[in-house]
């Protein structure tokens, strides 16, 4: 019984972000360095110059996609949208390996810095709510007691 509830617990307490790496910074960093004597030069208010650096942080900072074992959290720039695992209808792939998250409505909503490598990840989190289209995670997945340990 007390097994049970700490599998659960594990369950629910699953995460997985999508990010982009904060290693991007450090190009915005050297953005601000190329940007300053421009900026500073012989022609006068191009101090908003700046303001690219900036919001080029604020995205690379803010943009995300999280998901737990209630759902997909979608953080972008200006927004951020909850979709709960009943809501999704699947995900689909684009050309580029972008993944949407495809609404029961039919609508779809990009899923920022998720690619079709994070798929097995996200049907963990999920706990199979979402497919795993590559099988990786299959054996993961199968209750402890239906697995065949035997060897044989």
């Amino acid at each position: 019984m007390a097994e049970e509830k700490q599998r659960e617990q594990a369950n629910e307490d699953r995460k997985a972000v999508f990010k982009i790496p904060n290693t991007a910074l450090l190009a915005i960093a050297f953005l601000v360095v190329c940007v300053t004597p421009v900026a500073f030069g012989d022609v006068p208010y191009l101090q908003w110059l700046y303001l690219f650096p900036i919001a080029l942080a604020v995205f690379v900072i803010r943009t995300r996609t999280t998901a737990t074992a209630k759902g997909l959290e979608v953080r972008t720039m200006f927004g951020r949208k909850d979709l709960p695992w009943t809501s999704l209808k699947g995900l689909a792939i684009t050309d580029k390996a972008k993944v949407q998250a495809v609404l029961k409505d039919e609508t779809k909503v990009a899923l920022p810095a998720v690619r079709t490598r994070h798929l097995p990840v996200i049907s963990l989190v999920s706990a199979g709510r979402m497919a795993d289209p590559s099988g990786l995670t299959d054996d993961v997945t199968e209750a402890p007691e239906k697995r065949d340990d035997s060897g044989e």
